[in-house]
């Protein structure tokens, strides 16, 4: 087995872990997750084999929005700590081999961040161009991002008698991302951020930094700047962008063949038709999506991933597609949010069948890219859709059974959000009871991580789609100069036998070994290879010729 370091492309091979501090783990026992309760869960995460934690937001906020509505983008919570907790996280989680990254929100501030405040004085104040102003509302305004919380992406400040773009809620007012003296702002946090021991930033809302009505912004240059800057600060820095959009505009996000934009991005596309695969059995949408991902530059790459922080949107499928995936995993409406997202976590969504959920995360790990991981899915953690929206996924991380998941020993009525409630909830999931079970879904991640870090080519390999000839198998090899891999994955719920050629340069008589169980297979005189599933199967198959029978 090779585990690899890529060095200043270290990201082409991670294992990312989203978490939001105050709901991870608390320490002081206020109700309220911190710095110090992550400190003393980062072994918890290396065990796993996380190689890099994405922290959402951490600054001040009034908390309207969870944290995305900040008030300082140089301060930290006072809930979750002070900055000598948060570097003690940066040097904990350094000595265990992880980096960390930030997420960066340029988009907008709150209302209550001291330049909109001074912004909204007066017409003359020099912070007025620090956001967006008009007389009136520009004729074809687009669509606000929560269509049934907000009328539009204007806001009439009386006192001034203009109008404001928010593309978000209207207690966030974009920033003016024309003005050079907000971009210049925005690279001294990058580069305070960078000194503290950051290793780069999740970009928030790519797309919005083109602004309605300000044809003057151009995203693309501002990221190309900010590129520079962050390589500059640091070579192996990353910039992992939120970019959902179609495949084509997503290319120019990566600075297409210059590659001198986003780092990464998540693939939305193929996020979505994962679930609309999964809902009909059928492994045709996924594969469809994965023939069309464009081919990147060897300094770009997809980030892959099951489920997020926000809803589980939907909107890049058709409506009749999108109504087959609410049909299949949020039948109800009260499981939907903005028509247009699911506001479930997969292992409710399956029924809690681990066949199913196994054969999921499975797949995740073995797609081309860089898997990204929302904290509690290594446990199969559910939702709380008694919560409003988006926080339904957001409940406290399940640490063992005892009161609040051990999550906190303060009263429940104080904790930043509910447990998760029976069924999903502490008694049944969490972290204590599955690390002593070898057979739990944590154990199950530990050797998915395992193999993916040992198989190099699944971050930097080439991708085939097999013809299985069986719509419902999805087939895909993984071809690098290090090695080759197979994976084989059942969307259905009946046995299937398929038969399938390997691509050409894996030759005749391969040998087939398993990465995930004993055994193994050896292709035919021909190449091809047969292979009997059972329901939801999930098959890695490291591809060795006859006279190599080392193990990978």
């Amino acid at each position: 087995m090779r585990l690899t370091d890529t060095g200043d492309l270290w990201w082409k091979t991670a294992v990312v872990y989203c978490l939001d501090i105050e709901t991870f783990m608390d320490f002081n026992d206020d109700g309220v997750g911190d710095f110090e309760g992550l400190a003393h869960r980062i072994d918890y995460l290396a065990e796993l084999g996380v190689t890099c934690l994405w922290l959402m937001p951490f600054y001040p906020t009034p908390g309207r929005d969870d944290g995305y509505d900040i008030i300082d983008f140089y301060g930290v919570d006072s809930r979750l700590g002070h900055h000598g907790d948060l570097v003690e996280v940066l040097r904990t989680a350094k000595d265990r081999g992880m980096r960390v990254i930030a997420d960066l929100v340029v988009n907008h501030t709150s209302d209550q961040h001291p330049w909109f405040k001074a912004s909204r004085s007066s017409r003359d104040n020099p912070f007025r161009d620090f956001y967006v102003w008009r007389d009136e509302i520009p004729k074809g305004a687009p669509t606000n991002v929560f269509p049934d919380k907000e009328d539009g992406v204007w806001q009439l400040d009386e006192k001034t008698g203009q109008y404001y773009l928010h593309n978000f809620y209207h207690h966030q007012p974009d920033i003016n991302l024309a003005n050079p003296k907000v971009r210049d702002e925005i690279a001294k946090v990058i580069g305070y951020w960078m000194e503290l021991g950051f290793s780069g930033f999740r970009v928030d809302a790519v797309p919005f930094l083109q602004q309605d009505g300000d044809p003057g912004v151009d995203p693309h240059e501002l990221l190309r700047s900010l590129r520079k800057y962050l390589t500059r600060r640091a070579g192996d820095s990353v910039l992992l962008g939120e970019v959902n959009l179609p495949f084509e505009e997503q290319y120019e996000y990566f600075g297409g063949e210059a590659s001198d934009e986003l780092t990464m991005q998540f693939d939305f596309v193929g996020m979505q038709n994962l679930y609309l695969s999964l809902a009909r059995q059928d492994a045709r949408p996924l594969a469809d999506s994965l023939r069309e991902r464009p081919v990147l530059a060897q300094e770009s790459q997809w980030a892959n991933f099951v489920r997020n922080h926000d809803e589980l949107t939907l909107d890049k499928l058709t409506e009749a597609e999108r109504m087959e995936v609410f049909e299949a995993f949020a039948p109800d409406e009260g499981m939907r949010v903005f028509d247009r997202g699911i506001r479930r976590r997969l292992p409710t969504m399956l029924a809690g069948d681990p066949r199913h959920v196994r054969m999921v995360y499975s797949l995740l790990f073995s797609l081309p890219g860089t898997p990204v991981i929302f904290y509690g899915e290594e446990i199969g953690m559910g939702e709380n859709l008694e919560q409003p929206g988006r926080l339904a996924v957001r409940t406290p991380m399940q640490w063992n059974s005892a009161a609040n998941g051990g999550f906190s020993r303060a009263r429940s009525r104080r904790l930043v959000a509910p447990v998760t409630p029976d069924g999903f909830g502490p008694a049944h999931v969490n972290a204590a009871d599955q690390r002593t079970d070898p057979d739990s879904l944590l154990a199950f991640f530990e050797k998915l991580i395992r193999r993916y870090r040992a198989s190099v080519e699944i971050g930097w390999g080439e991708l085939t789609i097999i013809d299985a000839g069986v719509d419902c198998v999805l087939v895909h090899a993984i071809q690098g100069t290090e090695g080759s891999m197979i994976a084989v994955h059942n969307f259905s719920s009946d046995p299937q036998v398929i038969d399938f050629a390997l691509p050409n340069g894996m030759g005749s008589n391969a040998e087939l070994v398993e990465l995930l169980r004993d055994g193994g297979v050896v292709a035919d005189e021909k190449g091809r290879v047969s292979l009997a599933l059972e329901a939801f199967d999930h098959r890695w198959l490291r591809v060795h010729s006859t006279d190599d029978k080392r193990l990978s």
